[in-house]
């Protein structure tokens, strides 16, 4: 007799649309022979996006030092190549095969602030400098937003202003820790942006709720609207988050994946406002596509003190990252690869520079042909300035009696592409959505794109 448990109803709660029905669906026609085109996920190199060379030069002396002994590998290895892994595993102290500190390696976490520094012309502009111990590096960006979470949400009454259509870790976390979630809209018609209105409403129906709101999380560029989040919008979540005590959560991952859109840090809009900030990068995104490193960092600005105690919230995280020993070496390493390439005139920078051109002017070119092919699809529109690795599409016209879980799945069913609904991610009531990653080489989108859009009339036409 097979045993049965009795499982977290919190943890029975979470979903991932991302990881959903409808990749299952298209892993078991893969599985079945039929050709996929996955653009369900932000995972570059599982979609053909080759690793920058000197990051995985560097990494491969990190892991085998014994390498730089080896005869022909200083034919294959640029010298400042061989410079740099020597360089950070006497920084490290210990290698990457031990426990680093908790917060992660000293000489990492010194780096981020500079890039931090050096990003937000933080000196010629008087913003605080950044500080090395209220860094965090995290296993992925992830590990930072889960850590505050955690740490803020302490009963059921306690919520988050999240924005909707919101990057499921945010809901499902929530989900976990029995919290609220406080949903706010982003005006699409308006390019997903924001203003003190949308979020006060919120604001204020969650307090008739009796939700004590604690933070509000911004992801910028957004995911899943992979929409660019302008100055004025930012002005006015910091004016929010001022009038009403809010900690502001600000995901941003995606902060290369731009292309040629301005794009500000929060903490260089925040300034000198005493208002807490906790700031969230990754190596999974930008150019470096490294998701399985699970490379992150943790900026934590103004910590809030901790109600009660003679402690602030860096204490708090601290205690949570010590009690999960270290985040991964490796990761770590690439945390400072990713915040500090190659130097200036050595034997790298050329290749690096090329590789990455060439990596975001391709993301670039794949959006621009997606975004083309819905002005051919009737009743199809994407607003907001293309920013990240994704397109929110709104599906105006779907026939009688189908959603957008549906269309997407007839989607994969006819053609093959994978995608993940609006619903998945949350959406304003009355609308449809997909969500599509512009990851698959050109040659690839190329092939899809007029079936996609003959799917789409015959669909409507019924």
């Amino acid at each position: 007799m097979t045993l049965s448990v009795r499982i977290n109803p919190r943890i029975l709660e979470m979903q991932y649309a991302v990881r959903g029905p409808i990749p299952l669906r298209a892993a078991e026609m893969a599985r079945a022979g039929r050709k996929i085109i996955p653009c369900n996920i932000g995972n570059p190199q599982a979609l053909g996006q080759r690793p920058i060379s000197y990051y995985r030069q560097v990494l491969s002396m990190l892991e085998n030092p014994a390498l730089k002994d080896q005869p022909g590998v200083a034919k294959n290895f640029p010298e400042d190549v061989i410079e740099r892994a020597s360089g950070m595993l006497e920084s490290s102290g210990i290698g990457t095969g031990a426990y680093s500190e908790s917060a992660g390696f000293r000489f990492v976490r010194e780096d981020v602030a500079r890039f931090i520094d050096a990003r937000d012309e933080a000196e010629a502009r008087g913003i605080p400098a950044s500080d090395p111990d209220a860094i965090f590096l995290t296993d992925g960006a992830s590990g930072g937003a889960v850590a505050v979470l955690e740490a803020l949400i302490c009963d059921e009454k306690d919520g988050v202003l999240i924005p909707v259509p919101q990057y499921p870790l945010y809901s499902a976390t929530m989900a976990r820790l029995g919290g609220r979630l406080v949903p706010y809209y982003p005006d699409e018609d308006g390019g997903w942006s924001l203003n003190r209105d949308i979020m006060e409403e919120a604001l204020e129906e969650a307090r008739t709720d009796g939700v004590r709101v604690r933070a509000i999380v911004v992801i910028n560029p957004g995911n899943p609207t992979g929409a660019l989040l302008d100055l004025e919008s930012m002005r006015e979540v910091i004016e929010v988050a001022g009038k009403w005590g809010l900690s502001i959560i600000a995901d941003e991952v995606y902060q290369e994946n731009t292309y040629g859109g301005e794009w500000h840090s929060f903490s260089s809009v925040l300034g000198t406002r005493d208002i807490p900030l906790f700031s969230l990068h990754s190596v999974s995104k930008g150019f470096y596509g490294e998701c399985g490193h699970r490379g992150g960092y943790l900026e934590v600005r103004n910590p809030p003190k901790v109600e009660g105690e003679d402690l602030d919230m860096l204490d708090i995280l601290l205690k949570q990252a010590s009690v999960n020993l270290c985040p991964n070496t490796m990761g770590q390493m690439m945390v400072d690869l990713m915040v500090r390439g190659p130097e200036p005139g050595s034997g790298s920078e050329s290749l690096f520079l090329e590789e990455k051109k060439k990596i975001l002017g391709d993301l670039e070119m794949k959006a621009s042909m997606i975004r083309s092919a819905f002005d051919e699809m009737e009743g199809v529109r994407c607003f907001g300035r293309t920013g990240a690795m994704y397109l929110f599409p709104r599906l105006e016209k779907l026939p009688r009696g189908c959603n957008d879980f549906d269309y997407c799945m007839e989607l994969l069913e006819e053609t093959g592409l994978v995608t993940v609904n609006g619903a998945g991610f949350g959406q304003a009531p009355g609308t449809h959505h997909l969500r599509i990653a512009f990851l698959p080489p050109v040659e690839a989108i190329k092939e899809m794109l007029p079936r996609w859009i003959d799917f789409h009339h015959r669909l409507l036409r019924g």
